[in-house]
Order: structure tokens, then C-alpha cells, then sequence
């Protein structure tokens, strides 16, 4: 068995979590004051495809060990992270790719059957959503919200209507779907297609031949090491204040 590349094994979001934990309780308290303002209690979404742990099957770890195919470094990393027994959360941040782009490698390691299919059909629905595979009617008739039937209704009505709006606000109207419901799988689409990196030390270095866009991801990459230092910084003098009070 082939040596497996222990830098896809770090578990940065556990790391990070931990990082947290560690912080003053006054500094903990203002992070979650911030972010029980900003994240809705209510879905659990995002969190679903991000926790879940993709599982190799024996075709995959063949691939994986003898790389037969040929395919991308991006793909042969998904495949290492997976085999490491890493999350979609994990996976996305050890390759610096957003998590729409994981969702897109994900869902071709399982039509490839180098993934096993999950056991929640709501996850391979949630990542097709999230690489575009799927639109906003099909996603919602895919999680049981609305029918086929609505969707055909759906598209007829909004084909029919003259007027310059987008396919999710016909759901509304029609009163299949709530707002609420709409602006919740929009914004994580959105979010989807955001780099994080938390170990911004560890600069990625991208393929020029599979990377097209590599000069735009090094911006994003220095803007967010950029801000990073700010908010290190920030932290650095809020401790030093507190000490300071003491």
C-alpha cells in the first residue's frame, strides 16, 4: 500500500475549534454573541454536507494507489483527504479549494464509484446543488418540499409571466416555498463558493494546467492572510489592553 500524503491529514477545523477553546471566556463571549446573530439556528444545511465524511470505495483506493487514470492533482487530493478519514469541511480546507468546487470533485468520485453513496440522499442533493448541477426547483423537489408536479406548474408560470424575475421568487409566490427557505439555500450556495484558509503560513502553490483562474485565487489568497493579520492583530491588542487592567 501506497504512503498516504500526511499533509491531507490535518484536521484544520479541529485544530482551529480547539484554538477557541483556549481564548479568554470575555473574547468567546463576543465571538458567539457575533455569530448567534449571523448564523440561522434553524438550518442545519450547511452543516450537513459539511460534517459528512466521504468514503472510499475499493475502485477509489485503487485510483487513488495507482493512479491510473490520469486525473487532475485536485481529484487525487479529494481522494487522499477522503481516505484519511477527513470531512467535506476538512477536505475543503487541507486543499484550499471553496466547497462548491469540493462538491463538484465529490460528486464525480462517487458517479466514478470511488465514493460510497450516502446513506442521506440529502447530501449528494445538497452538493449538486451546490456545483450547479441541479437549479433551485429540482432542489427543492429533490428534498421532498415540492413535487414534480409543482415543478412543472412552477416552470409553466414562470415561462408565462413577462416579467424579469428569478425562477425561486415564481416558488414563492405560487406558495411553495417560504422566503425564508429561499434566502437560506441561496446564501450558502453563495458562501460555497468562498476560500477559507486558517493556516495561512501554507501558501498553496496551483497547477497552471488545471488551474486556469490561479492568478485570481493568489489574490483571494493574499487578501485573506491580509486580513488575518488584522484581525490577529486586533486580538493581540485587546489582550494586551486587558493585561494592562489587570
Amino acid at each position: 500500500m501506497f504512503k498516504r500524503d500526511k499533509k491531507l491529514n490535518r484536521q484544520f477545523l479541529t485544530q482551529f475549534l480547539d484554538k477557541i477553546s483556549k481564548f479568554p471566556s470575555w473574547v468567546k463571549e463576543i465571538i458567539y454573541m457575533q455569530l448567534s446573530e449571523e448564523v440561522n439556528k434553524d438550518n442545519t444545511l450547511a452543516y450537513t454536507f459539511a460534517t459528512y465524511k466521504p468514503v472510499l470505495t475499493y475502485k477509489g483506493r485503487c485510483e487513488l494507489d495507482f493512479k491510473k487514470s490520469g486525473f487532475d492533482t485536485n481529484i487525487y487530493n479529494v481522494l487522499t483527504a477522503a481516505d484519511n478519514d477527513n470531512s467535506i469541511s476538512d477536505i475543503t480546507l487541507n486543499t484550499y479549494l471553496s466547497m462548491e468546487e469540493v462538491a463538484g470533485y465529490f460528486l464525480f468520485g462517487v458517479d466514478e464509484g470511488y465514493f460510497e453513496i450516502p446513506d442521506n440522499s440529502q447530501i449528494l442533493n445538497i452538493a449538486s446543488f451546490l456545483a450547479g448541477k441541479i437549479r433551485t426547483g429540482e432542489y427543492f423537489m429533490e428534498n421532498g418540499t415540492i413535487s414534480e408536479t409543482d415543478l412543472d406548474s412552477a416552470v409553466k408560470d414562470h415561462e408565462n409571466n413577462k416579467e424579469n424575475k428569478k425562477f425561486g421568487q415564481s416558488l414563492i409566490e405560487l406558495g411553495l416555498i417560504s422566503k425564508k427557505q429561499l434566502d437560506t439555500i441561496l446564501e450558502i450556495k453563495e458562501e460555497a463558493k468562498k476560500r477559507f484558509i486558517l493556516d495561512h503560513n501554507e501558501v498553496p502553490e496551483f497547477n497552471q494546467e488545471y488551474a486556469k483562474d490561479s492568478d485570481n485565487y493568489q489574490k483571494q489568497i493574499e487578501d485573506l492572510k491580509d486580513e488575518n493579520t488584522k484581525l490577529k492583530n486586533k486580538l493581540e491588542q485587546l489582550l494586551t489592553m486587558v493585561k494592562k487592567q489587570n
